[in-house]
């Protein structure tokens, strides 16, 4: 929100400088984003009136005019200005003025010089030679009853600062420059200029028919029949300048009015076209189906959740938000309907967004704006037209169905000295309050405040703790060291932190990623085949609806980006949350009822494992470089993996990852399927696990290092082509009841393509390396016999394999 100082100070005038206003207002909660002056600093530049205009002899398109700048004689000036013409009053630089820098940043000086044999005794401005706007199309024309030879910064009071405000949503009583001045009067007690609105004269009985249909819609609505209204009158230059400085530019007299009223006061409002008016106005919820065109020119269709003015026809205005081409006021209107009414801020919330706009109107609306101001506005926006625009009133119409009711909040002393930090006394306290303009009933230790109207922020304690200490002044706040007692939160050892394990990843080669968890509804059914993800009601992108329940899709995306800019080689991880369904959650204060909220890591591989290299063929990512990548993840705990499906992975390379035999993630190759639908011209490799089993580890147990020398044998097994690589180890870990076996290692695999070699056709050969050894004694080759034969006996028990001969 922005405005001009000056009119802030015909509100509230305290005797402070610009920049001491801007900081009380920023220390009282009232963020002052910006300060800027009007008009960039020039000087000499007076009122002129052209009392003679010619052509110049040796120039078609300049002019040689006669000034009069109040010095008693004329000054001959050359123009080039296409309206300068006799009889007008333009801006005049005298000989010595110093206008705005021009592009190369240096201040312009006027001087006497000679225009193609003419001398020019100053020169004639326009508007954007002043740097007061971007018009150049010829001078700046000034009021004609503004007096001859006065500076034009006085006369167009550019010695003024434009305030921008950066408002908090609680701040809906501050939209407006009378709603800033009366917190600038409660912050440094300087009287606030009540404004007075006196009913205007009526000139006909005249009423429309009104019906609210819809009390949680519209909790009062006011109106009145201006008729005879000239909509073609000029819109005053002082309304213009301040519309202009509030960022708004002019548009109709009537505009304009509504506009200036809603930036003085806060209060929207709509004036219709009373004769395109069918009938009478009902305010009530939209029907399905229904259409409107807009002020702005869009065309929409209204529900049952958005709230329409209809008359008998037609719907005529969405409310709250704006009007409807079909009763704007046009030059040949002659009779307006005037509206304010109060809309509750639930009806009006996120109406805006439904459509792709917003407007200044909804925006105050759906904040909240003072239900009790409706007539009184109503009189002032009357009585501007009638100024403006002559025309003849009727009486006010005023339907107050449902209006909100104050709920007194009660601001315990002891409470708000602790929540503020500082000692407070109860007279502190009912004094800032009263400052405020709140009702305040005092009891034991106690403060009842009954909120205005216009507060809808108002509604628990802490709110009249936050309204305390803002008028008290957040600078008088003492510094007070912490008295609680420091206590360090220390990590088990059995547990890594997240820094850790990103450092990790890193350190493998990937490059971690940060997404938004709402991710696109294709996402959660394909790749993590989720048919009711949790959708968004109010999503800030279509693509973007859905909470997700896998990191998948997010790493894909980031796939996509990368090879989009060439990239040829993509690692990246992610650690996130992911949401699911579950109703055994209950509402605490980090969960919501019946969604599970689970951290995650995933990655992705995808190109060459090393990237381009002169020592060896650069082969892609495959499923067992990801696997390894997991393994060190993992480390030291050791996991399985177990051959699986994944609506997001290869149905043949993907398999789930256990550890102590629970189910703790997923890795495999991309579908071919996604992989097409992706458009990768290989496919990645993919893993995701649950991160509360990837920051788990053992304590280190340190164990003396063998003294001797372990024995190694090697053993080829005969299987099935279904035994798998897991199944063959954990027999030969099952036959170790002694505690000799340090390790087995699969270290070759033999396949023929036809049978040969004692091979069958639908058999392999398995070979695996034994590691045996003791920490007490040197192992004997009965010990070792044994230890080989048991395992090969339960491999051919539990696998029925054999020995290769």
């Amino acid at each position: 929100m922005q405005f001009p100082e000056s009119w802030l100070r015909e509100f509230c005038n305290p005797p402070l400088t610009t920049q001491q206003l801007a900081d009380t207002l920023t220390m009282g909660g009232l963020e002052v984003e910006e300060l800027r002056p009007v008009a960039p600093p020039f000087s000499k530049v007076v009122v002129g009136e052209i009392k003679e205009a010619v052509q110049h002899p040796n120039a078609d398109r300049l002019r040689v005019c006669q000034v009069d700048a109040g010095q008693g004689a004329l000054l001959n000036v050359v123009c080039g200005a296409p309206n300068a013409r006799v009889g007008i009053k333009v801006p005049l630089a005298l000989v010595g003025a110093e206008l705005p820098p021009g592009e190369d940043g240096k201040p312009f000086q006027i001087k006497v010089g000679k225009l193609r044999g003419v001398e020019s005794q100053g020169m004639l401005c326009s508007a954007r030679e002043l740097r007061l706007s971007e018009d150049h199309g010829g001078l700046l024309e000034l009021p004609a009853d503004a007096p001859i030879g006065v500076d034009v910064r006085s006369l167009l009071k550019l010695d003024d600062t434009i305030f921008t405000l950066k408002l908090t949503p609680n701040l809906a009583h501050a939209l407006s420059v009378y709603g800033v001045a009366r917190e600038l009067s409660a912050l440094t007690g300087a009287p606030l200029q009540q404004p007075k609105f006196a009913s205007v004269a009526l000139g006909h009985q005249d009423r429309l028919a009104v019906k609210v249909s819809a009390p949680d819609l519209c909790g009062r609505f006011s109106g009145r029949i201006v008729r005879n209204v000239d909509t073609q009158a000029k819109t005053p230059a002082w309304m213009v300048e301040r519309l202009a400085r509030c960022g708004q530019r002019s548009v109709t007299a009537l505009v304009d009015i509504s506009n200036y009223v809603m930036f003085e006061f806060g209060r929207p409002s709509h004036i219709f076209d009373l004769d395109k008016i069918h009938g009478g106005l009902d305010v009530r919820w939209g029907r399905p189906g229904e259409q409107l065109k807009l002020l702005n020119g869009a065309t929409v269709t209204v529900d049952d959740k958005v709230g329409v003015i209809a008359d008998d026809v037609q719907v005529e205005s969405l409310a709250g938000i704006m009007g409807g081409d079909s009763t704007a006021v046009s030059d040949a209107t002659r009779n307006v309907y005037v509206e304010a009414a109060f809309w509750w801020p639930a009806a009006i919330q996120g109406r805006s967004r439904r459509f792709n706009f917003s407007t200044d109107a909804g925006h105050r609306f759906e904040r909240g704006v003072d239900p009790s101001t409706t007539v009184e506005h109503i009189e002032h926006i009357t009585g501007l037209i009638l100024s403006i625009c002559g025309g003849e009133a009727g009486p006010v119409d005023d339907h107050a169905v449902k209006l909100p009711e104050p709920r007194p909040v009660t601001l315990r002393v002891a409470r708000a000295a602790k929540v503020i930090g500082m000692p407070l006394t109860q007279q502190q306290c009912a004094d800032a309050l009263a400052r405020l303009g709140l009702d305040v009933t005092e009891g034991a230790g106690t403060l009842t405040v009954r909120p205005p109207p216009y507060r809808f922020d108002i509604a628990i304690e802490e709110d009249l703790i936050e309204e305390v200490v803002r008028v008290i002044g957040y600078d008088k706040l003492p510094t007070t060291p912490p008295l609680a007692p420091i206590q360090a939160s220390l990590r088990s050892e059995a547990r890594r932190s997240r820094f850790v394990l990103r450092r990790l990843l890193a350190a493998l080669g990937y490059s971690e990623t940060i997404n938004f968890s709402f991710v696109e509804a294709d996402w959660e059914r394909d790749l993590a085949g989720n048919a009711a993800p949790i959708k968004l009601l109010n999503p800030i992108a279509s693509q973007m609806s859905v909470m997700r329940s896998s990191l998948l899709g997010s790493l894909l995306q980031a796939l996509r980006f990368n090879l989009d800019r060439k990239a040829e080689r993509v690692r990246v991880f992610e650690i996130g949350r992911v949401y699911t369904r579950d109703a055994a959650v209950a509402t605490t204060d980090t969960t919501v009822r019946g969604i599970r909220q689970p951290m995650r890591v995933a990655g992705l591989a995808y190109g060459d494992v090393d990237g381009l290299q002169w020592g060896r063929k650069a082969p892609g990512s495959d499923f067992f470089d990801a696997k390894g990548d997991v393994e060190t993840l993992l480390s030291p705990v050791k996991a399985q993996f177990e051959a699986a499906e994944h609506p997001a992975m290869h149905p043949g390379r993907c398999a789930r990852i256990l550890v102590d035999g629970k189910d703790v993630g997923v890795i495999g190759e991309l579908h071919p399927r996604w992989r097409q639908q992706w458009e990768l011209a290989h496919a990645p490799v993919l893993f995701e696990l649950d991160l509360d089993a990837v920051q788990a580890r053992p304590v280190p147990a340190f164990v003396p290092v063998p003294r001797f020398q372990p024995a190694e044998r090697d053993i080829a097994m005969i299987v099935k082509d279904k035994v798998t690589h897991a199944q063959l180890l954990a027999a030969i870990r099952s036959a170790d009841t002694s505690g000799l076996l340090r390790d087995a290692m699969l270290f070759d695999v033999y396949k023929p393509k036809q049978a040969a070699g004692g091979v069958a056709a639908d058999e392999k050969s398995m070979a695996v390396r034994l590691t045996l050894g003791s920490a007490e004694a040197t192992l004997t080759d009965e010990q070792i016999d044994g230890a080989v034969q048991a395992a090969i006996d339960s491999i051919a028990a539990r696998l029925g394999g054999r020995l290769r001969g």
